[in-house]
């Protein structure tokens, strides 16, 4: 009989922020990712970047700012860089957990590129923030370089860049090749390295691809049985910040779809976890997607926590 097949997008609580705290992080995550592994799942993982990618953009350009000889690196490579960085902390830190329980499996992780729309929408709106806040005169240098930048009141200015919708998974073969395997991969992280096709070669795009969306297509081209969206609530709610605010446990595709209508969830953080699910519900049979916290995986697996959608 089959294994069955999970996807778990971890967010930022899963990993921290700096170097020693994401290395504390995974410690507690990696016991989470065994449970599931030693239950008989076959895991999948994806992961969050943004606290990760905006330091090494920053770091990337002041030291190109004050080396002769040096440049900036452009944000498709400074995604690589943080898949390498996270990659290399969750993959250590989950072979150790599993070691410890008697269980020997390779875990890898896997550069991932995504193909993405030239013509998106998003790149004609740039919305997502990223990097640090900068002085009006250095805004305007970023905009000489024909970047995207906003004003935060109070706070400086921040560079923005598009946020496109995901099309296809470059190394898709490989991430199947591992799982049927039945080996753990980490792949689309930070939902990929968006990627445009030139000819025949690859071109980094100067955007980054939401992550549970990322997963979402992962999810569905692994054939996976469940989407576990992991965040830093223990479930989705509607009227959220009212006096009738409450938490939904159950989600059927027309009631999530009628939410999604209403404008229940917010544009920059709800709303593409619920749009991720239905589209990976959507697309097969027997299917679920979860979301909820770290600390309610497993209980809300078993349908004790989180909300579920099916």
């Amino acid at each position: 009989m089959a294994k069955k097949r999970i996807v778990m997008a971890l967010g930022h609580n899963a990993l921290g922020t700096n170097l020693p705290e994401q290395k504390e992080a995974v410690t507690e995550t990696a016991k989470v990712i065994a449970d599931f592994i030693q239950a008989g799942w076959q895991v999948a993982l994806t992961h969050s970047n943004a606290p990760q990618v905006g330091m090494i953009h920053t770091a990337m350009n002041e030291f190109g700012k004050q080396h002769d000889g040096y440049t900036s690196a452009p944000m498709s490579v400074c995604s690589a860089m943080s898949q390498g960085y996270i990659g290399y902390d969750l993959q250590n830190g989950i072979r150790a957990e599993l070691v410890k329980r008697g269980i020997y499996k390779p875990v890898a992780t896997i550069l991932t590129q995504m193909m993405v729309d030239p013509y998106d929408d998003s790149f004609y709106t740039p919305m997502k923030p990223v990097g640090r806040f900068m002085t009006a005169v250095e805004a305007k240098e970023e905009e000489e370089k024909g970047n995207y930048v906003e004003e935060i009141p109070g706070k400086g200015f921040r560079r923005v860049i598009a946020s496109p919708k995901p099309v296809s998974i470059v190394e898709i073969d490989v991430i199947k090749a591992v799982m049927d395997a039945d080996q753990i991969v980490i792949a689309c992280g930070g939902g990929g390295i968006p990627v445009m096709e030139q000819g025949y070669n690859l071109k980094g795009a100067s955007a980054v691809i939401e992550k549970d969306r990322a997963a979402g297509l992962l999810a569905k081209e692994i054939d996976a049985d469940v989407l576990m969206i992991l965040t830093s609530v223990d479930n989705v709610t509607i009227n959220y910040g009212t006096s009738d605010e409450r938490p939904i446990s159950h989600m059927s595709i027309e009631e999530a779809e009628s939410y999604i209508n209403e404008g229940q969830f917010e544009f920059a953080s709800m709303l593409p976890k619920i749009e991720a699910s239905v589209d990976f519900v959507t697309h097969g049979r027997g299917r679920s997607a979860i979301i909820t916290s770290l600390s309610k995986a497993k209980a809300s697996l078993a349908g004790k926590a989180g909300t579920t959608i099916e």
